[in-house]
């Protein structure tokens, strides 16, 4: 449990309190990263810190928005990465304003999300809807393509690949004939060029 005032939520540079429940200090941007998903308590005090008003516990990411949200981003959406459990971000923090609805929600698996909120780096939402993901130095980061589907018994698809390009692997296959002599590297560059074999003098 994080006890943090509203102004740093909203600003990690302005002064208040961001702590824990034994009193342990908390960064005020790893508050930020924590209020982006979690249930939440709105404490109101007084000049003196006593406690005036203390509303219900809510989620700041509603169960059936977050379900949508499941539904649509299936893991990290972080470039290359993908991990299932994730935490909901708000693109623009909703203690600054940011609405929690879809269109401002994208799922980061935990290190992902302490890297956009504690490491510098940051996400935007194109107009055309797409995410767009830039280091701490401003460069952007390119989307990884989808990794190929693995087929049921890969070792069967590579055996028939071997079968349609001629290749016949057996138990001594990889067994190597080299009995441990130097490397002649003229030899080596015969083989692996013959044109250089070409060129040469006493070819």
């Amino acid at each position: 449990m994080v006890h943090v005032d509203a102004v740093v939520l909203a600003d990690a540079q302005r002064p208040g309190q961001s702590v824990l429940e034994d009193g342990a200090r908390v960064a005020a941007d790893t508050s930020q990263r924590l209020a982006c998903d979690a249930s939440r308590v709105v404490m109101r005090h007084d000049v003196k810190g006593d406690i005036t008003e203390i509303g219900a516990r809510t989620r700041t990411i509603p169960p059936a928005l977050r379900r949508a949200l499941n539904h649509r981003d299936r893991g990290c959406r972080f470039p290359g990465c993908g991990v299932r459990i994730a935490e909901g971000h708000h693109l623009r923090h909703w203690a600054r304003g940011g609405p929690t609805t879809l269109s401002n929600l994208a799922l980061l698996c935990r290190r992902h999300h302490r890297a956009v909120h504690e490491e510098g780096y940051r996400i935007e939402r194109k107009p055309d809807g797409t995410l767009a993901f830039y280091r701490p130095q401003g460069w952007p980061i390119p989307d990884v393509p989808p990794a190929p589907r693995v087929p049921d018994d890969p070792a069967a698809a590579i055996r028939s690949a071997n079968v349609a390009h001629g290749v016949h692997a057996g138990p001594h296959t990889m067994t190597p004939l080299w009995h441990g002599e130097r490397l002649d590297a003229g030899y080596a560059i015969d083989v692996l060029h013959p044109r250089a074999r070409a060129a040469r003098p006493d070819s």
